[in-house]
């Protein structure tokens, strides 16, 4: 299939409506879903509309039902927002060639009643149970964030990094003074196993982020917090984002379960930031050990890890993003995704 010909294709974005597209802060499904469908626009497809929130904002066409994210208007029942989401837009499936869904497993449960073939990129499984509609829809197209965030049960098609945004990102090449570690509150990203490492190490912390898991805030997080060592500022937006990381001299990402892509790490390396990530899931694939920031096992190690940040250069971490995690490379890898599944569709005929 010539280039021209790929890029007429009539192509449905499906993103969450949990937030805006792209989120104000937090929202990292709807994140990828954003720079899914501007990066395909940019590279020259026509035909590109995306479904989510009415208020979102994208170059390609925008339909929506939902007025607002049903976590930034709470006078909504998720489930019935995502329903009503989901069904309204693939009511419309005839209208498009391919559907791309980055909206989990529910919209699989809709492939019997439509006819145009749907991609679902996997950005994690949330319960072991929800495999029971992947296994029931093989026949579907799947592609996985990263090579360790994948069932053995499933057929992929490819994996295909998240591809970051770098135009809000500004690299720095001198480093900050304090310890960051920025993402969703909550045990599974180690908050306080970055206090602990930011208290031995004797460095100031900086936390921000959505506060996923009240309890675990208020019983681990929230009396270790004071005004100078460490601070919570609460979520950040780009721009606050992009602020933050000029702070940055590392970025602590102690996760206690296997990450399944970690668009936090591409970020601060994009911004110059060394990591210091746990060596769980896809960590050992989006840092270079030792090049980009170093992979740990341990808080303690965590700390010697901070002893050894000087040795990185911040040059090399965001030549890394530029090589591997931008919203080009990502979509570049779709585009060869997408003429595969209508090579695949073409077989049936």
């Amino acid at each position: 299939m010539i280039d021209k010909e790929l890029k007429s294709k009539r192509i449905a974005i499906l993103s969450p409506v949990a937030w805006r597209t792209p989120p104000r802060a937090y929202g990292a499904w709807e994140t990828v879903a954003s720079n899914i469908t501007e990066g395909l626009v940019a590279r020259g497809w026509k035909n590109v509309t995306l479904f989510a929130t009415k208020d979102s904002i994208t170059k390609a066409k925008l339909v929506g039902w939902i007025e607002k994210g049903y976590e930034e208007n709470k006078s909504q029942i998720p489930l019935v927002s995502t329903c009503l989401h989901i069904s309204k837009a693939l009511e419309r499936a005839a209208e498009f060639d391919l559907i791309h869904s980055n909206f989990d497993y529910l919209p699989l449960t809709y492939i019997p009643f439509i006819n145009t073939p749907m991609l679902t990129t996997i950005h994690g499984f949330s319960d072991p149970d929800i495999l029971r509609v992947y296994y029931d829809h093989k026949d579907s197209y799947f592609v996985s964030i990263s090579d360790s965030d994948r069932d053995p049960g499933l057929p992929y098609l490819a994996t295909v990094y998240n591809g970051i945004d770098l135009s809000n990102l500004t690299f720095r090449e001198k480093p900050g003074d304090k310890l960051v570690h920025y993402g969703r509150i909550h045990n599974d990203k180690g908050t306080h196993l970055a206090i602990e490492a930011a208290k031995k190490s004797g460095m100031d912390l900086i936390i921000a982020g959505i506060i996923q898991d009240q309890e675990y805030f208020d019983n681990l997080i929230k009396p270790h917090l004071n005004q100078s060592s460490v601070q919570f500022i609460g979520p950040v937006n780009p721009v606050q984002r992009n602020e933050l990381l000029k702070e940055a001299y590392a970025v602590l990402h102690l996760n206690t379960i296997p990450e399944r892509f970690g668009l936090v790490m591409a970020e601060s390396m994009a911004a110059g930031v060394p990591l210091i990530a746990a060596d769980l899931g896809s960590c050992h694939e989006v840092i270079a050990d030792k090049q980009t920031g170093y992979l740990v096992n341990s808080v303690d190690e965590a700390v010697e890890a901070i002893g050894k940040i000087d040795l990185i250069d911040r040059k090399k971490c965001r030549q890394r993003v530029e090589e591997n995690f931008t919203i080009d490379c990502m979509v570049e890898s779709y585009e060869k995704v997408y003429a595969e599944i209508f090579r695949l569709e073409a077989k049936k005929q």
